[in-house]
């Protein structure tokens, strides 16, 4: 097992089958991750639904920086981030305030890690990644966000992105629908992917974390996800996730993971996502 392949693992399988039937009246959550075509793997997730609590956690980043930089900030982000999820002791009890003030803290620990490993090791320098941090609570959703690492939504058949976009896609596909370009150059635009926001030990740019979480409802269906799965375009996400919800995560898993190797794309980037499912 490599270096990566140990910071990767998944650390929610339960232990006993009926405390996880008791869980799985709130959340249902299967973690993917994949290489792609690319030749080593920058994404790092992982995922936890605590035995006997009505908590769902997702922390996932996409380094940047090339191979072993990108690597290293993704690994270190994550597992500093679920280092402080695991001592901070949330629960259904804890106040909106709590839950943002502790996603807030864990962007700022995960930046100083990346810092200081830049200050320490001239070849990391230069690395970032991008962050995003889910948590559910009973019928509560929070998340914190930097980069274009998608949340979406999947509620009543119908597909949303939730959190923000910092990259330039955005400006790219409003720039189309102004008419001041080309959509097709737009889709295939060399500067879509350009980041406008990273945890890289410097000021962060752009965050996205609201204040008021987002009320979840029975069957709705959360995916987390690098932007690898954006190779697929959301009305496909979308049509995969119809199909299989009635089926639970890890069929829905299992399908996202299937149509993203059927496209057979030469440049398909790594791919790494959490599914969460509001059991009804």
């Amino acid at each position: 097992m490599s270096h990566s392949e140990r910071y990767l693992m998944q650390v929610h399988e339960p232990r006993f089958q009926q405390a996880e039937e008791r869980l799985r009246d709130v959340f249902d959550i299967s973690t993917v991750i994949n290489q792609g075509a690319r030749e080593y793997q920058e994404d790092a997730i992982l995922s936890e639904k605590p035995i006997g609590s009505d908590i769902g956690f997702v922390v996932l980043a996409d380094g940047m920086g090339g191979h072993a930089a990108g690597d290293v900030a993704s690994n270190l982000i994550v597992c500093e981030v679920m280092k402080g999820w695991l001592a901070a002791g949330l629960n259904k009890d804890s106040s909106n305030s709590e839950v943002v003030a502790f996603l807030h803290d864990s962007a700022e620990r995960a930046n100083k890690q990346i810092f200081e490993a830049s200050r320490n090791d001239l070849n990391v320098r230069g690395m970032g990644a991008t962050l995003l941090i889910l948590i559910c609570i009973e019928d509560r959703a929070f998340w914190f966000s930097v980069g274009d690492s998608p949340l979406y939504l999947w509620r009543s058949g119908e597909l949303i992105q939730l959190n923000e976009d910092h990259s330039m896609a955005p400006q790219i596909d409003m720039m189309a629908k102004l008419g001041m370009l080309d959509p097709d150059l737009a889709r295939n635009h060399p500067d879509r992917n350009m980041l406008t926001s990273v945890i890289h030990g410097g000021d962060i740019a752009k965050i996205d974390c609201p204040s008021d979480p987002f009320q979840l409802l029975s069957d709705d269906v959360l995916i987390a996800a690098s932007d690898g799965l954006q190779f697929l375009e959301d009305k496909d996400i979308q049509e995969v996730v119809t199909r299989n919800y009635e089926a639970g995560c890890d069929a829905i898993a299992d399908a996202l993971i299937r149509a993203l190797i059927g496209l057979d794309d030469p440049d398909q980037d790594n791919i790494a996502f959490s599914v969460a499912k509001v059991c009804s």
